[in-house]
């Protein structure tokens, strides 16, 4: 096959492109621009190795047999968004994700994606907004939503059983489609906002006259814990949130539960996760209104120490079983995590990495826009998020404080190998 001329996003970064991979469909070369430790190739070489260090010692690692961002402990903040594939040029969106690729593995090490003084008469190649931040922790993930796999690209046969389009669920009836699905997801998690925000902004960037941003989400402190060595923090009701998820050190719940296996019908997913996300709008100025007691036994767990009802400590297993002395449940037949618990859900599991966000005040209404940007991870979710959902929108007594106002679900295909390697390669060989 001959080679196709190079799209305007290669010529957009110049001279300074370095191979990353090649193109299977068209032997077209791809890259990004060599990052550097400074603005400008002049820069002090004691600042260099001070940004270095600083650099090397907040970084999660890109490559693995995982993507990043997934299992990986919980960092603070969050930068999601879904994008919609606007080119048909299937070459254009292999040179699109091989260049965020590219661009993710220097942004991991907390370097700039190429230089912001490169030509007075030019854009700068990084934006800028994060030099001299590190790294912070930053995980770049990357999905692909059910759109994705339609017949503009011939991916229809790679589309994975798992990835079946999510039923309207109960309590859906105020999803806005306009902040909903997308051909693929970006989520960048880092422990400072610009940091996380920068990948965004420069993916978006360089996606330009190939894929648009259809919507997305900051979010600011976790509202679970991830690894048994991060205490478990508290959504924007006051009530720690996530207790009972599964933790980085579990390696068994995450091969049960989190990672695709020999199970799935696409072998291209295994390693892979699936990722679904819910913007849940709390209706704070209502809870903040109702008694203590009824907090509680709406979540089952008491709201200081985070124990479940009847119990002394936030870890105890809650006790679905025990009666108070009038003989009724201890832990409310409708509270959030007796219809949450594996328990009541054929012991099935999901890992949760939610968000607490606000968008400032509803003009509608004049009460303010906050709660929960829920994101979670299962290895099938047809077999977990639904059945946990539907549960859980027919029977929660949190729904009367709480309305769910986006949902998407995306593919996370298995963590990059190598420079050179990006999401989805195998898809368009």
């Amino acid at each position: 096959m001959s080679e196709k001329p190079v799209t305007s996003r290669r010529n957009l970064l110049g001279g300074a492109l370095t191979a990353a991979g090649a193109v299977a469909a068209g032997g077209v070369g791809f890259g990004i621009a060599h990052a550097t430790d400074s603005p400008s190739a002049g820069s002090d070489a004691t600042k260099a190795k001070a940004t270095a260090a600083k650099a090397a010692s907040d970084q999660v690692p890109f490559f693995g047999a995982h993507q990043a961002g997934i299992a990986t402990p919980a960092q603070d903040r969050l930068a999601f968004a879904a994008f919609d594939i606007t080119s048909t040029d299937a070459q254009a969106v292999q040179v699109m994700l091989g260049t965020w690729a590219a661009a993710a593995a220097q942004m991991s090490k907390g370097l700039l994606i190429g230089p912001v003084e490169n030509t007075p008469s030019a854009p700068p190649i990084d934006t800028g907004e994060a030099y001299g931040l590190g790294a912070a922790n930053l995980t770049v993930t990357v999905g692909f939503g059910p759109s994705f796999f339609d017949d503009r690209f011939g991916l229809a046969k790679f589309r994975p059983a798992a990835l079946a389009d999510l039923p309207t669920l109960p309590g859906d009836g105020s999803i806005d489609p306009t902040r909903s699905g997308g051909d693929l997801c970006v989520q960048a998690c880092a422990d400072d906002p610009t940091v996380a925000f920068h990948v965004i902004r420069n993916f978006a960037r360089l996606a330009r006259g190939t894929a648009v941003m259809k919507w997305s989400q900051l979010g600011f402190g976790r509202t679970s814990s991830t690894s048994t060595e991060q205490q478990t923090e508290r959504n924007l009701m006051g009530f720690k949130d996530g207790t009972r998820n599964i933790k980085a050190q579990s390696t068994p719940d995450l091969d049960d539960y989190v990672w695709v296996g020999e199970e799935t019908d696409q072998s291209w997913m295994k390693g892979g996760s699936y990722l679904v996300a819910r913007r849940i709008r709390m209706l704070v100025e209502s809870w903040d209104t109702d008694y203590l007691t009824d907090q509680e036994n709406v979540f089952g767990r008491y709201k200081t120490s985070g124990a479940p009802l009847g119990g002394k400590d936030e870890f105890d297993t809650p006790d679905l079983t025990a009666k108070d002395p009038q003989g009724q449940p201890v832990i409310p037949l409708n509270a959030h995590i007796r219809l949450a618990a594996p328990e009541t859900n054929n012991g099935q599991k999901i890992l949760r990495r939610g968000y607490s966000y606000t968008d400032g005040i509803d003009s509608t209404t004049g009460l303010l826009d906050a709660g929960l940007f829920f994101i979670a991870y299962q290895k099938d979710p047809r077999k977990q998020f639904v059945p946990i959902q539907t549960r859980l929108g027919q029977q929660d007594n949190l729904n009367e404080y709480i309305r769910h106002t986006s949902s998407a679900l995306f593919a996370v295909p298995p963590g990059l190998t190598a420079s050179g390697d990006w999401w989805g390669k195998s898809l368009f060989g």
